[in-house]
């Protein structure tokens, strides 16, 4: 019988278990070697390509200029920030409104918009949102599915309906974090990788299943489909992240965002990491970082501690005893309001995590998923 070799990155803490991650011969996974690269990148010419970018997009009627998607964290707001007071611009903030929105999400988008910034907040049909978010967590076992959806297709429609062409989002997770490094040179992507990429090839197996159901009309489904392209030809529309442009760091948004755009922290901990200033708008992120955790071994707790290693504010045993610390956080205190959410009986909410529990990786100890694994320490499965 064949063996896989389950390892961690030598640098920081992501594991061989990621997809699409690679390790060079150090066994530094390409979040690491992007790390040293950006330290040795000219950003003169990919500044230049930003203001050429701008100058093709400004507009020249008065019209808003580009849209940043926004929650009112630290990203979104330090893109808009940037755009707005250092390059000229004027953007337009939209805001797609998550299930279960958290009151402190609420107050940093409203916060942010106070700063002084045209806003477009989106509430999609709870009744297809849900519906989509429930699929996606059965069929892709991914809890706000829906809602990723549209944070991309309603976007994109308003870009649409303004004659807006220029999209920011903020990073490209798979460059900065581990994953695919096939865009680390290019500045725009398009809707194909979004659907690849960001939602993992499921676009159409949840639209599927939700036009089988016979009770959500097309229209009521509009704000979820991406344009055609032809009609992204005819629009213009180009899609870039802020991160090609720049080197990347979230702490530096996080401050930025807190001096100029009003962001506050959690005053409590959270469950599942170390961190109180990330990922604060919904409380369906909690489950995410759980099934992440569940699927690949690795959870928030992980992910945080690559990015505090990364930029030098932590060391890889530190970050070793914050993983073994808060990784493993089944989300107790949040189960009653997702068992209402997807009106799943427990039972049936659990069936779920079960079927997406790596068995490599997990066992069932008294109802709940634990380890066989121990953080940074090598094994074969």
């Amino acid at each position: 019988m064949s063996t896989k070799k389950i390892t961690w990155c030598k640098n920081c803490l992501n594991m061989s278990t990621r997809p699409r991650i690679t390790f060079d011969e150090k066994g530094w996974c390409n979040a690491c070697q992007w790390m040293e690269e950006k330290k040795k990148i000219d950003w003169a010419p990919r500044q230049k390509e930003l203001e050429e970018l701008l100058d093709k997009y400004k507009s020249k009627t008065g019209n808003f200029d580009c849209i940043v998607p926004v929650s009112g964290g630290k990203d979104g707001s330090y893109v808009a920030y940037m755009l707005k007071h250092k390059y000229g611009m004027t953007p337009l903030a939209v805001t797609v409104r998550p299930a279960l929105s958290l009151p402190i999400g609420d107050q940093n988008l409203f916060n942010f918009i106070q700063s002084g910034y045209d806003h477009i907040h989106i509430s999609p049909n709870p009744k297809v949102l849900d519906r989509l978010n429930k699929y996606g967590f059965i069929e892709k076992g991914f809890p706000y599915y829906g809602w990723l959806i549209a944070i991309m297709t309603a976007v994109i429609k308003t870009a649409a309906n303004y004659n807006i062409g220029l999209l920011f989002y903020g990073e490209d997770g798979e460059v900065e974090y581990g994953g695919s490094t096939e865009s680390k040179n290019k500045a725009l992507y398009n809707i194909d990788y979004m659907k690849k990429v960001y939602l993992e090839g499921g676009h159409e197996k949840v639209f599927d299943r939700i036009k089988q159901d016979g009770d959500i009309s097309e229209a009521e489904l509009s704000f979820f489909k991406f344009p055609t392209d032809e009609e992204v030809s005819e629009i213009g529309l180009a899609f870039t992240h802020w991160s090609y442009f720049e080197p990347w760091d979230s702490y530096r948004n996080y401050v930025v965002a807190k001096e100029h755009c009003g962001l506050v922290e959690k005053d409590e901990g959270n469950v599942d990491t170390f961190t109180n200033f990330a990922q604060n708008d919904q409380a369906l992120y909690s489950l995410h970082a759980y099934l992440m955790y569940l699927k690949f071994g690795f959870g928030r707790a992980t992910q945080d501690a690559g990015i505090e290693i990364r930029r030098g504010s932590m060391t890889r045993d530190q970050a070793l005893n914050l993983v073994k610390m808060y990784d493993n956080a089944y989300p107790h205190d949040l189960i009653d309001i997702y068992l209402d959410y997807y009106k799943m009986t427990k039972e049936e909410f659990d069936a779920v995590l079960d079927k997406y529990a790596n068995k490599d990786l997990f066992e069932k100890v008294d109802g709940i998923w634990e380890p066989k694994f121990t953080p940074g320490e090598d094994f074969e499965i």
